[in-house]
């Protein structure tokens, strides 16, 4: 694999601002700030269902799935099309004792890892919500008819990740021990727990009132890392990590039994 994809589910409650006295409401609220929750799960290396893995939802482990919070700024360019500035905080994890999978299963490694993503996204509204009024007065202006707005989104944006695992107890950051051998030969450096990513989904979007409207968004984040979960390559010699790094990093470099599966 030479990227990551990360799968968020996002829950959040937006409050539009005023700063205009355009007749058109879109102009009149151009501005939103919006927060929320929502859920990640990571589709790399690691773990996954019952068969090799694969950057599809079908490998998809659900119960590695933990928790995201997010906020952000929307600014609509025309009634159609807006941009949001977000910024979210969430975990990622992955085992591969939860995979019967027989390769995955004895090779023994997980990870779980803070991710952090500062991103900008373009939206463009496919259903929007129409002028009218909530209440059906008549002469009254306002929203009628679909409160819902339903959006395609797509940006660029930058994550922070730190995959670390468990030895006795205790969590270890990854990528400081090299654990397929980064920094030990010329042919595999260190890599960098920064990465470029692209942000893409839909989102919808409710009106409760004038001022506040809830909405779910379902993105994919594809990175362009191959070590958020700190797997990518072949194994690497585990006597020269060792020596290296010491008995901690050896043991995680591989954590399996030493036997090979039949």
């Amino acid at each position: 694999m030479k990227w990551g994809v990360i799968i968020l589910i996002l829950c959040f409650i937006t409050s539009n601002l005023t700063f205009s006295q355009s007749s058109s409401r879109w102009k009149r609220m151009r501005y939103e700030v919006f927060y929320g929750l929502g859920a990640t799960n990571f589709l790399g290396e690691l773990g996954g269902a019952d068969r090799e893995g694969t950057n599809f939802v079908r490998d998809l482990e659900f119960s590695m799935t933990r928790p995201l919070l997010n906020l952000g700024v929307r600014y609509r360019i025309t009634e159609t099309v807006a941009t949001k500035t977000m910024l979210s905080y969430g975990w990622l994890r992955g085992d591969d004792k939860l995979t019967n999978e027989m390769f995955r299963h004895y090779r023994n490694l997980a990870f779980r890892s803070p991710i952090a993503e500062f991103s900008n996204q373009f939206e463009y509204s496919i259903i929007r919500e129409k002028q009218g009024h909530r209440y059906n007065l008549r002469r009254v202006r306002g929203l009628k008819g679909f409160k819902t707005n339903t959006y395609f989104f797509v940006g660029v944006g930058v994550i922070y990740f730190n995959p670390k695992n468990k030895y006795n107890g205790k969590w270890y950051a990854l990528q400081p021990l090299g654990t397929e051998g980064q920094g030990l030969v010329p042919t595999r450096k260190k890599y960098s727990r920064i990465s470029m990513c692209i942000p893409y989904g839909i989102g919808f979007k409710y009106g409760l009132n004038r001022r506040l409207n809830v909405g779910l968004e379902f993105g994919v984040r594809k990175t362009f890392s191959d070590y958020v979960d700190d797997v990518s390559t072949t194994y690497f010699d585990n006597q020269m990590i060792r020596e290296a790094h010491g008995d901690v990093a050896a043991y995680l470099a591989d954590p399996s039994d030493g036997t090979h599966p039949n």
